[in-house]
Formats: C-alpha cells, structure tokens, sequence
C-alpha cells in the first residue's frame, strides 16, 4: 500500500457542517470547478506562480501527473488526479461523524479561554493521589481547570523559580528537624520573602507490603534484617529524600536496602511493583496500598505544602484555588482518601511558619 503524508485542518463549510481541509485537495478541486490553474488561483486568492509550484511539487512526490494540459489552454484533472480527489471525498464521507464530534469537543475546549469565569493554574508537583482528586473537583466546582506535571519535588520547585509554573507541590515531615536533609535539599529553593506556602494537605507515609504483611515488617530496619526486596523512588522525588532521612535517622546504610538503586515514577507504580510481587516493599502513601489490594504500615506524618511567588497571590486563579481549598465540601472529600486529613488547607504561610530553618535576629530596637 502507497503511503502519503498529508496534514488537515477543520474548517466549517457554508453549509455549516465541518470537514477536515487539505491544501492540496483544495488545489485540485479549485483546477477542476475552474477548469485552468490561473483561475484556481484566483479562486483560491493565491498567485499562479504557488499554485503552480505546489502541483508540481506533489507530482514529484507522488510520482504521478495530477493536471493535464498545456500552458494557457483548459487544465484538467489527471486520472490519478481525479481518483485522488474521489479517494479523499469517500474518506470525508466516511469520517463525517467522528469529524463532527471532534470539532465539537475543540470548540468545548477552546471557548473556556474566552469565558471569564473560568481560570487555569498551571501546577508541577511531587506525585498525590489528593492532587488528583482536587483537579476534578476544582473542574466541577469552581471552573477551576488545574495543569498538573507530576515530578520530583525538586523539580518542581525549579520549575516554579524558572517561570514555567505558578504552583509547586512538595512534602515534608510534619515536624521537618533543623539540618535535615530536607532542609539542605530545599532551602536553597525556597526564599523568604519571595515564596508562600499555602497548605494543602496532612498525609501518612509507610511501608507498601504484601496483603496481610506476611513478612511481619514494621519499619525499615526490618526491610533491612531481612533483606526484603524494597523498590525506591527516583531521585530528586519527596519520598527519595523523605526514605533518606530516615534511614539517616535509623543509622542504616542506603546500601543495604535490597533494591535501593531500583526506582519507580509513582506512588501507585510502587504500589504495583508489590502487588505484582516484584518487590516485598516500598515507601508509600496508604491510598496507593489500598488501591492495589494491599496492605500498609504506617511510619511517618507529612505536610504537603503548594509552593508559589508572593507575587501570584492575587492572581485570579491563585483566588479560586484558595477559596477551593478553603471549603467545607473540599476538606470533607479530602478526609475520605485514605491517610489524608486536612491541615490548614487554603491558608496563605510564611515558609518560617512552616519550616523552621530560617532564623532572622529581631530589630535592635526591640531588643532580643
């Protein structure tokens, strides 16, 4: 079978029905209805010289003449011309339906750029099944659409600095310690003054295990005693440096974790790695435990925080998303996900309210 690349657009006809366009079909229309290329020029509000240069060109790659007819006599199509032309109208036929639907969802989806009520936030953020569950109600509730790219915490808040976000998700312990790792790995990211936290969510973290947790794991010590097959998180990811910590914490060396170097993208990715019995554990999010059927044991409490510049806080959408949050019917729906519970949701922090790494020596006057 021949094969050809041919690019369409939707365009609507008088008629008001839509067909997908392709120029050379245009073209070859045009010589037939006006039986000279200078006249489908002229139909086509193009120059002679293009119309001309364009057939040619097709007819070098197509390998076939389409127009016969000497110069400033009646052009007309070919027959591998006309049954080009046929082939393309039974292809339109045939597709009308999906060609009707498709304009119709474009249509959809382009008119909420023209529609004041509704706001888009564009939103890079360390993998969470609650961001999930927000996007589709944020859409229902409030016209709200959010743009989430789900990737390592760390690179969302790069993304934030870099301009190519308005939000960034990342997690941290609840009560993040001074010299963390957590705090060498986002303080350099993050400047007072210049970003807010708005809160979002309190989460568990533990273990990912087989259901009824037949190897009687209870903290990662015991992944190590008995050298259990674990699956990681990539690194640059909340979880990769939340598993650090503590391992640091337990004086347990990365190396001896069976699997360390082994990496999935998702929460739900570890989850299957274990239901699939790839692996006998991972750190995860309980609701990611429960969707596969699993069991889960609990190990630490987190903040999940939204990262943005001072300067997007009035924004609209940044308004929209706030009073979201803020809502009764939000942080009901939030409760019901397992491990999640709300925590300050919707309120507007300073990172030294949340994160206790920075320090700043009162003014003289007061004294200390």
């Amino acid at each position: 079978m021949h094969q050809i690349d041919l690019s369409y657009a939707i365009r609507p006809r008088r008629s008001g029905s839509r067909q997908i366009r392709n120029p050379l079909m245009q073209l070859l229309q045009a010589v037939r209805e006006h039986g000279s290329i200078s006249a489908a020029a002229r139909g086509l509000g193009l120059s002679y010289r293009h119309v001309w240069g364009e057939l040619k060109h097709w007819e070098q790659t197509l390998g076939h003449p389409l127009v016969q007819g000497e110069q400033g006599q009646r052009a007309q199509l070919s027959e591998f011309g006309d049954k080009l032309l046929w082939a393309e109208r039974q292809a339109q036929a045939r597709l009308a339906p999906q060609i009707e639907a498709l304009h119709a969802e474009l249509e959809r989806a382009f008119a909420l750029a023209f529609d004041d009520r509704t706001h888009v936030l564009s939103l890079q953020a360390s993998h969470d099944d609650a961001l999930a569950l927000l996007r589709t109600h944020a859409a229902g509730t409030a016209q709200l659409h959010l743009d989430i790219h789900f990737t390592g915490s760390v690179d969302a808040i790069r993304a934030l600095n870099q301009g190519r976000c308005v939000l960034a998700g990342f997690h941290t312990l609840e009560h993040p310690p001074r010299g963390s790792l957590a705090q060498r790995t986002y303080q350099p990211l993050l400047k007072p003054g210049q970003h807010k936290l708005i809160g979002f969510a309190r989460r568990t973290q533990g273990l990912i295990v087989a259901q009824g947790n037949p190897l009687r794991l209870r903290s990662l010590a015991d992944v190590v005693r008995m050298q259990a097959r674990y699956v990681n998180r990539a690194i640059g990811t909340g979880t990769r440096v939340l598993l650090d910590e503590l391992l640091s914490q337990a004086a347990l060396d990365p190396s001896a974790l069976a699997g360390y170097e082994r990496c999935e993208t998702s929460h739900a990715a570890v989850a299957h790695a274990v239901a699939s019995r790839q692996a006998d554990a991972g750190l995860g999010l309980e609701s990611a435990a429960q969707a596969e059927g699993l069991s889960f044991v609990p190990l630490v409490h987190e903040r999940y925080h939204l990262a943005c510049l001072k300067s997007a806080l009035e924004q609209p959408a940044m308004r929209a998303l706030v009073a979201v949050l803020r809502s009764e019917n939000w942080q009901h729906l939030l409760g019901t996900l397992p491990g999640y519970e709300t925590a300050a949701s919707g309120q507007v922090q300073s990172l030294r309210a949340l994160l206790p790494w920075w320090t700043f020596p009162r003014d003289k006057k007061h004294g200390p």
